[in-house]
């Protein structure tokens, strides 16, 4: 029998570029959502944390504040570097990484070019947008072209938190990761609900991050007020089992709290690992990955093989183990 632990397929994951870190302290976010300055990153130490907290495979994808700071064009050829860098590290290491492109939204029809050249041509294993782009939320219709084209292609897209609109006033000068995100992400896959994209483009597979944020507190209170909204917002399946369609990944504090309460809320079939990194230290990651270990084990399996079990069915073409 073998006793040693299962590998982890880590959905979330990010990476840096000196020349993506230049554009967005130019473009103001020298303290990005409110954290002291920017992390580094390196390959090399990446893949040697990897080794030690026995991921096997990475997505990699760039975190907010993302790749558009106000200028269109500008944001095009930001999203158009950051992707070349995360598919190149994707050949360097085809056995370690996978990819998840940017977007440059709310520009939709730049992110509609993205998208196509992303997944025809770097070969990216699906996408990556923010919970808002500039004030704008996942539901908006101005998006409507970009999921329409995304359900065709069935496209795996991570929601990825970011500062909501007013964040200074709304995170009292502290660290918007800390709280507002998962305000944000449960902001964000409420108006995929209640905006009817859920249901008009089933055909998309969305990653939720850091355990859903408070969504598993707010379903049933979404489902009591839904009837009063109309529209879209009132058709369709109930809030409960839309959200447990979507897939959602550990990053964050997931035990001994937040994962039971996602499970309680959604179920244990589509939850993922999900690191952070590098906006989680190595020692963060290492104790995250220790909690999985320690907590109460899912029935039967454990939570390390159940993630990866279920990162398998989203991503079948990632190689299962790492090459070490």
């Amino acid at each position: 029998m073998n006793d040693s632990p299962a590998p982890l397929l880590d959905v979330h994951a990010h990476f840096l570029t000196d020349a993506y870190v230049a554009a967005a302290k130019a473009a103001g976010h020298v303290r990005p959502d409110g954290m002291p300055g920017w992390p580094s990153w390196d390959a090399r130490d990446h893949l040697r944390q990897m080794d030690e907290a026995g991921i096997a495979t990475a997505l990699l994808s760039v975190s907010s504040p993302g790749t558009h700071f106000g200028d269109d064009a500008a944001a095009r050829a930001l999203s158009r570097a950051v992707n070349d860098a995360g598919a190149a590290l994707r050949r360097d290491h085809p056995d370690r990484y996978g990819h998840l492109a940017s977007l440059p939204l709310p520009d939709v029809e730049g992110a509609l070019a993205e998208a196509t050249r992303a997944l025809d041509v770097l070969g990216s294993d699906g996408l990556t947008v923010l919970s808002n782009a500039g004030g704008v939320y996942l539901g908006d219709e101005r998006f409507e072209p970009l999921w329409t084209e995304l359900d065709r292609r069935r496209a795996v897209v991570l929601v990825h938190p970011t500062s909501p609109p007013c964040a200074e006033t709304l995170a009292l000068g502290r660290p918007r990761p800390m709280a507002e995100y998962l305000f944000d992400e449960a902001r964000a896959a409420s108006d995929l609900v209640l905006g009817g994209v859920l249901t008009r483009h089933p055909g998309i597979r969305w990653i939720v991050t850091h355990g859903g944020g408070v969504l598993p507190l707010l379903a049933d209170r979404l489902e009591l007020f839904r009837p009063l909204l109309g529209g879209a917002a009132s058709g369709g399946p109930g809030v409960r089992e839309q959200l447990s369609g979507l897939w959602y990944d550990t990053a964050g504090t997931p035990f001994p709290r937040q994962i039971p309460a996602l499970v309680g809320a959604f179920g244990s079939d589509r939850v993922l690992y999900g690191s952070d990194s590098c906006w989680t230290p190595a020692a963060g990651v290492a104790a995250q990955v220790a909690s999985l270990g320690g907590a109460e084990q899912p029935p039967g399996t454990t939570w390390r093989a159940l993630t990866t079990r279920n990162a398998a069915r989203l991503f079948p073409h990632l190689p299962p183990t790492g090459g070490g």
